[in-house]
């Protein structure tokens, strides 16, 4: 019940805005379409798993939603470069915010 309670304000504070900022930074950037359509597909696999650690591990839940909150942890960096789902995304976030 408690890692219940945990996972849906992670999903409030964290997996929910992750989505937001993707998608804004992308268009700022005028990403190209294939990275765009991916977005969802990348959200859909990372936002599950992410809502599970936060389930399982309430402390991880807990000082990752701060970090994001104050600023200190980007959103886009949550996002898993290993998935393949999401390796075009993170690589396109990375390589625009160094630009």
């Amino acid at each position: 019940m408690i890692g219940d309670f945990f996972s849906w304000l992670f999903a409030v504070f964290v997996v929910d805005p992750i989505g937001a900022e993707v998608a804004l930074r992308l268009d700022e950037a005028k990403a190209p379409v294939a990275v765009v359509s991916q977005v969802n597909d990348c959200l859909q696999t990372t936002g599950s798993a992410l809502l599970d650690w936060a389930g399982k591990d309430a402390w991880w839940a807990v000082g990752t939603t701060i970090s994001v909150t104050t600023g200190q942890i980007g959103l886009a960096e949550l996002l898993d470069a290993a998935n393949p789902a999401c390796g075009a995304i993170a690589t396109y976030l990375t390589a625009s915010a160094d630009n």
